[in-house]
């Protein structure tokens, strides 16, 4: 558990600090109070106490006392997910294993097997922080394993992280950056998967808030300055539907909600407007209190009604009454086109429905009717549980794994008879036949969507309806794991392959044994140990494999020394211009606590650095390094596309980084210009560049159509200070209508 701070300047006395304890004690019982049984109430004040004990010596970042920590994520569990006594339980002790003396036992004998199994799963492993695998990633898939033995696990974790995003700002400024982008990288597509979206949109809008905190304050400062005529304008599109709805005997409240900034940021982003061309800046949302049985067709008669008033967009209409999400998400989604010509987004949904919206998996089980019904949420736990068996020992590959297979949005196919099955956006044909069966995927050598011949490659979409051909003659190859998205066919793949190239191997070890012998060695591991080693081969097997596909010939084992019946490497010749780092060197340990590294000042020689190729950082952008293998220190912009991968899965390699003036060196960055044909807009521009601003073009391209020019300038900067200014003087020329920055390679 990180241990983040909620208030940046304490100080309080003991006495206050008791009132204040007490006083969210007692907002916990409140939420609590209508799901509390005979006897409930003081098991929870007994864990209450037991965590307030064992913490009681203990202060977050911010000086306040922990116990705050686990209340508050014990409120949020009740609160704002819908969680009960026992989760409260668990929320109140989940730091107690890992940082108290309290073990599981004491747990256990005090409250029972069940939490303490959950507070097992909520311990974090040992902190080793091993430089080939992620930290993070490891306790991911721990908590994956008891997530499918009790989802309440995640949900926890999911309420501790929201906690500790809350509360991130007296944390150093490196640890801000990682635990924001493990956040966004991992817990908040976990949220989306859990149906939680108002957690998931809170996570995504305060990582943002730390990762890019210009343009997120951008973002939030106009939606504050454009509020008064958002409002009236909802006020006016909902006016004709109140009235029609009332007219109809409706039990309904409707009303308008902001985007969050998050996604207008990823709408400007995907559709490179600006704020002002977002349309969808709100949805208008219309929660009806129907029957369960009338629940559908009241939301397509409401809808009926909203597409009376207003003409919708065809290709906007999304259908999730008929065919839910995995996550159990139902509601009807249009966009239609309201006054003043523009576009506004409705979504209808029952009080049912919104209540499993906002509250997910936990709202799920309230409704769950019959143990019959096996939802989508146990289909797509016990997907998990099978991948979590079968697990390759890379975290960091599981990882991205799970999230292409577990956490994107998913699409609906059906086989020959008309089963549907659910499968990532993404998926192939040869995904589906390896979710039919192991051995339908293993001997699949085509398939038929919707009656046409494709490859194995073949990307599906939504309603496709799939036959794999296949032939006992088929075995998988390497180049399937290039097209695959789903973990499962990725780890069947693998199996198949390992299986094949141990087959192969066999006349390998066959070789080696008959040489050995000959060469009066033994044929034993640790002799076949130092063969592999000599040789540089990763394991034994891959050792045999080589030897038997001809890829080492073992002619230098004459020159191998034999010992009783030891084999003995020979020593090898040493490079003739080794050159070994000087004593004192700066440039050997970066992980050194809290290293400043000052990029361009006078340290810089003394460091080797690179610029990433991904993100072409330039002096001013806000960055961070970051140590690669071999490589040393590579800087990357903090909203890098990579960056979040980075930090989330390797943030013990990350470097605090700062730029330091240099006016001596220049850096290529490009610029894209759109704007209204006219005669000498090239000049105005050249002249603005080279003339006023005397800054270098390297390269300058335009082309004109239909009267609108788009230009592409390579320039030489020398920080983003200069490079702002440009883009701002650039912006107010007439008939200039976008200018934005791109990464430009040297030509």
């Amino acid at each position: 558990m990180e241990t983040v701070a909620a208030i940046p300047k304490y100080n309080l006395t003991e006495e206050q600090e008791k009132k204040l304890i007490l006083r969210e004690y007692r907002a916990l019982l409140r939420a609590l109070k209508p799901k509390l049984k005979p006897g409930d109430k003081e098991l929870v004040r007994i864990a209450f106490e037991m965590a307030a004990d064992a913490h009681k010596t203990m202060r977050r970042k911010s000086g306040e006392p922990y116990i705050l920590h686990p209340l508050a994520v014990a409120r949020i569990c009740v609160e704002e997910i819908g969680l009960g006594v026992r989760s409260t339980i668990c929320s109140l002790l989940h730091d107690t294993v890992e940082d108290t003396d309290i073990t599981l036992d004491d747990i256990e004998r005090q409250f029972g097997q069940e939490i303490a199994r959950i507070v097992d799963g909520l311990t974090k492993i040992a902190n080793v922080i091993d430089v080939n695998a992620s930290q993070q990633a490891e306790n991911f898939k721990k908590i994956l394993l008891t997530l499918t033995d009790d989802p309440r696990v995640i949900l926890i974790k999911l309420s501790d992280r929201l906690h500790n995003m809350r509360t991130l700002e007296s944390m150093k400024r490196e640890k801000q950056l990682k635990i924001a982008s493990e956040t966004v990288y991992v817990y908040s597509p976990l949220a989306h998967r859990m149906g939680l979206y108002n957690i998931k949109t809170e996570m995504e809008d305060l990582a943002m808030k730390y990762m890019e905190p210009d343009t997120y304050k951008e973002i939030a400062r106009k939606l504050a300055e454009t509020k008064r005529e958002r409002t009236r304008y909802i006020n006016e599109f909902i006016r004709p539907l109140r009235d029609k709805m009332e007219k109809a005997d409706f039990n309904f409240e409707i009303h308008g909600r902001p985007k969050s900034i998050h996604s207008i940021w990823n709408k400007m982003k995907k559709k490179g407007v600006s704020f002002e061309e977002v349309y969808d800046l709100f949805a208008i949302r219309v929660i009806l209190n129907s029957p369960h049985e009338r629940e559908k067709e009241d939301c397509w008669k409401v809808y009926s009604m909203v597409t009376d008033e207003y003409t919708p967009s065809p290709e906007r209409l999304r259908d999730w009454l008929s065919n839910p999400k995995s996550n159990g998400y139902e509601a009807l989604h249009t966009t239609v086109m309201g006054p003043q010509g523009k576009w506004v987004e409705v979504q209808i949904r029952t009080k049912r429905m919104n209540e499993i919206a906002e509250k997910g998996v936990a709202a799920h089980w309230k409704y769950k009717e019959g143990a019959a019904d096996e939802s989508r949420f146990d289909k797509w736990f016990h997907q998990i549980r099978e991948v979590l068996q079968t697990a390759d020992n890379d975290s960091v590959d599981f990882l991205q794994d799970f999230k292409t297979s577990f956490l994107a949005e998913e699409i609906y196919v059906y086989t020959p008879k008309g089963d549907v099955k659910m499968l990532p956006v993404g998926s192939t044909s040869l995904d589906f036949a390896f979710s039919i069966h192991s051995a339908v995927g293993a001997h699949c050598i085509g398939a038929k969507v919707n009656h046409k011949l494709v490859p194995l490659s073949h990307k599906l979409r939504s309603g496709d309806q799939i036959e794999i051909i296949t032939s006992n003659k088929q075995k998988p190859s390497e180049d399937w794991l290039n097209f695959v998205v789903t973990t499962k066919a990725k780890s069947k793949i693998k199996d198949a392959l390992k299986e094949e190239k141990r087959k192969i191997a066999e006349d390998g070890k066959y070789t080696v044994q008959r040489k050995l012998e000959s060469m009066g060695a033994g044929y034993n591991s640790n002799n076949i140990e130092i063969l592999a080693d000599f040789y540089k081969q990763p394991s034994t097997l891959d050792f045999f494999y080589q030897i038997a596909t001809k890829g080492i010939d073992l002619k230098e084992l004459k020159d191998f020394h034999v010992l009783g019946d030891k084999l003995e490497a020979p020593k090898p010749p040493k490079p003739i211009n080794e050159i070994r780092p000087e004593s004192g060197s700066n440039v050997t340990d970066y992980t050194k606590k809290d290293a400043e590294l000052i990029i361009f000042g006078e340290s810089s020689d003394k460091i080797m650095y690179n610029l990433a190729n991904c993100c072409k950082p330039i002096p001013g952008d806000d960055v961070f390094g970051f140590v690669t293998t071999g490589k040393g220190l590579t800087i990357h912009r903090t909203n890098c596309p990579n960056a979040s991968k980075l930090l989330a899965n390797y943030g013990h390699r990350v470097v605090k980084t700062k730029w330091a003036k240099n006016k001596e060196i220049s850096f290529l960055t490009g610029l894209n210009i759109i704007g209204l044909d006219d005669v000498g807009v090239v000049n105005k521009i050249t002249n603005l560049i080279s003339g006023e601003m005397k800054i270098n073009i390297s390269a300058l391209s335009i082309e004109a159509n239909e009267g609108i020019f788009r230009g592409s300038i390579k320039v030489f900067v020398h920080d983003k200070e200069e490079l702002d200014e440009l883009v701002h003087r650039l912006k107010s020329l007439n008939g200039i209508h976008s200018v934005d920055r791109f990464d430009a390679e040297l030509s």
